[in-house]
């Protein structure tokens, strides 16, 4: 063990964000902290590497031993170049360096004792240069630089120039060059595109020491963890596994815990609908085994409901109006900016019921081709027609068709004015705007909660056409599958870019992938492209064929594979147990009634009979009395065999 967290707990005011929470991280082990927004998984990252104090609680590393943090929001300012900034973590290895080449000087000129201690120097030296890699520093700066997606001819570039997710990337650069015992990552993955994302999953993997990670990438975490550490309510759990393991380990434990208590809540009722009959059949047998009932009742150990999940986005997407069959053609599409060239003779075609994925690298003009199809650019050249009844719905990543010095209320209510404000603040509710909250202004909301708004009228517009600019970022993953499962159930078309492979593979039919300045097509989800890219890819940049995005329904169909259906003879067993069941449920609820309406005519005779005993002409007539007697004593008797008949059936009704 190299990491342990024990009973961590933690609160800001009167919020309690962390109770309690332990683990533990073996040598070498790869592992991940999940949660909703506001789970608490940054903060607790802060603890462990003492930015941030437990209210209790403590961390234990183990001696020795070294942290490496990447927080979330870097702002590294410095006036060196990005090969200079992380050469400066080699500092101590190129210091080492120079040393040894000093000493190779000044033993040309020594001898006898001197040369001996110089020799014995130069030795441990050269052992601990060795140890520390130091003959590749330059090579691993290189390819670190390269693996985050700096190209050489960038290596020169001041740090101070660069953007905020830039330098992030310098910074995460910079950490897995100083290569600690431990790495802690917060979302690392967020201002990195595909390659470098692949980039860094191999590396992790391939890590000497322990990782552990916050990422909603979902497709990252498969590849890189084995431990997933689950913040829920204050709480942590662990999950062996990577994330899809964890998800199914997860559902199945809520849906466990949630039968287990939905089964038990309708135990108790049962019990005590028995208990109250038995009571009221007012015999002293019948009251023995209703206070027996009872009492086994107050010793039943009472299951905790599971947490309703109230933090969930609420999102169905329907189109108002069927689109024609043709949604988007584009032909011969070009664009630069300057002396920049994005992509030429760019040719799409999307049918009504496709889910598309546009992927590729930043900066190869991914947007700009979706802000094209929304007319927010001009093209160089090229058309582009939309078909028959195409409403187009439009989420754009920089959310720029938000208005911020509007509210939240204001952005819902101005684009949708027939909304009355009860509605408008139910839909904010869908999407976790309550109380107050929805008279916060745009300007003042974190990039999820404007992801929100821009979700919430997307969902409003009921377009047929959804074009989606990395509608996953800032969502957490339950938002994130909600949003996937949302699409998947959507019956129009879909156009969209990201940089989520978990998502793409989710919902997309069709991957589009623009490189070398034209678009490459794979008709299928991201595994299929991954299958299909090494193959197809190098056909279509050598020019071997013709570069087309057009693809048909039957096109999807066929590659994604089919389903068989169940067979006929499977179809009709099924049929017949379950019409035998439903006839024993029948028979046995028959049964219980008939019991019941017996033991009601029996229990009204004895009455009649106890009734009649009191009269004098009846027990002053030793005949008549004999008589009533007996039938009284035979109606008790079988009041005993149906009492103890109508419990049985009772419980096989539970």
């Amino acid at each position: 063990m190299i990491l342990a967290c024990n009973r961590i707990s933690k609160s800001f005011g009167t919020d309690q964000i962390l109770s309690e929470v332990s683990f533990h991280i073996e040598d070498h082990e790869k592992a991940a902290i999940v949660g909703i927004n506001g789970a608490g998984k940054s903060t607790l990252l802060k603890i462990i590497v003492g930015e941030l104090a437990a209210d209790s609680g403590d961390v234990v590393l183990s001696r020795g031993k070294s942290l490496g943090y990447l927080a979330q929001h870097q702002d590294l300012e410095s006036g060196r170049s990005i090969y200079e900034e992380l050469r400066e973590v080699k500092r101590p290895i190129i210091e080492m360096e120079q040393q040894i080449r000093t000493l190779e000087l000044q033993m040309k000129d020594a001898a006898g004792e001197e040369l001996e201690q110089m020799l014995t120097a130069y030795s441990q030296l050269n052992h601990a240069f060795e140890l520390e890699n130091g003959y590749a520093w330059q090579s691993e700066i290189t390819g670190i630089l390269k693996g985050l997606g700096f190209p050489e001819e960038e290596f020169e570039k001041k740090v101070s120039t660069l953007s905020g997710g830039q330098k992030t990337r310098i910074s995460l650069g910079k950490l897995l060059l100083s290569r600690p015992d431990i790495i802690l990552l917060d979302e690392p993955t967020n201002h990195l595109d595909m390659e470098s994302i692949a980039w860094l999953e191999n590396y992790l993997k391939g890590y000497g020491g322990a990782v552990i990670i916050v990422a909603h990438d979902r497709y990252f975490l498969n590849r890189v963890v084995g431990k997933i550490i689950e913040l829920e309510q204050g709480r942590g759990s662990v999950y062996l596994g990577d994330y899809t393991a964890y998800s199914e380990k997860k559902a199945m434990l809520r849906a466990a815990q949630l039968k287990a208590w939905m089964n038990q809540q309708q135990e108790i009722r049962h019990q005590e609908e028995v208990i109250a009959k038995l009571k009221s059949f007012n015999r002293e047998k019948s009251i023995k085994r209703a206070e027996s009932r009872e009492k086994m009742l107050a010793k039943i150990e009472v299951l905790e409901k599971p947490a309703e999940i109230n933090d969930e986005m609420r999102i169905e997407l329907e189109p108002n109006i069927l689109s024609g069959n043709d949604v988007l053609t584009i032909r011969g599409l070009g664009k630069s900016f300057g002396s920049n060239h994005l992509f030429s003779h760019v040719d799409i075609d999307i049918k009504r019921g496709e889910r598309v994925a546009l992927i590729g690298n930043n900066g190869t003009g991914k947007t700009t081709i979706l802000k094209l199809i929304n007319g927010m650019l001009p093209a160089d050249s090229g058309t582009i027609t939309l078909g028959s009844k195409v409403h187009i719905g439009y989420y754009d990543q920089e959310h720029h068709v938000l208005h911020m010095e509007k509210t939240a209320f204001e952005e819902v209510q101005d684009a949708y004015p027939n909304l009355t404000n009860t509605q408008v603040r139910n839909i904010l509710a869908a999407f976790l705007f309550t109380g107050d909250d929805v008279f916060k202004r745009i300007a003042d909301l974190s990039g999820g909660e404007r992801g929100r708004v821009s979700l919430a009228k997307l969902m409003l517009s009921e377009a047929n056409f959804l074009i989606l600019d990395e509608p996953t970022n800032h969502l957490d993953i339950i938002s994130k599958e909600i949003l996937e499962n949302a699409l998947q159930s959507y019956t129009g078309t879909v156009f969209y870019v990201s940089h989520d492979r978990y998502f793409i593979n989710q919902t997309a039919t069709r991957i589009l992938e623009l490189t070398g300045q034209t678009l490459i097509n794979y008709i299928g989800n991201y595994d299929y492209y991954l299958e299909k890219r090494e193959v197809l890819a190098p056909v279509y940049l050598a020019g071997k064929a013709t570069p087309s995005a057009q693809a048909t329904p039957l096109d999807n169909a066929s590659s994604s594979g089919s389903q068989s259906n169940p067979s006929a003879s499977s179809v009709k067993q099924d049929w017949k147990a379950q019409k035998e069941e439903q006839a024993r449920i029948r028979k046995r609820q028959n049964d219980l009634k008939k019991t019941e309406d017996e033991i009601h005519r029996l229990e009204t005779r004895d009455g009649e009979i106890g009734e009649l005993l009191q009269l004098e002409e009846i027990y002053t007539d030793m005949a008549k009395l004999m008589a009533y007697n007996q039938e009284k004593e035979a109606i008790q008797d079988q009041l005993e065999s149906l009492y103890a008949r109508w419990e049985e059936l009772a419980e096989m009704e539970s």
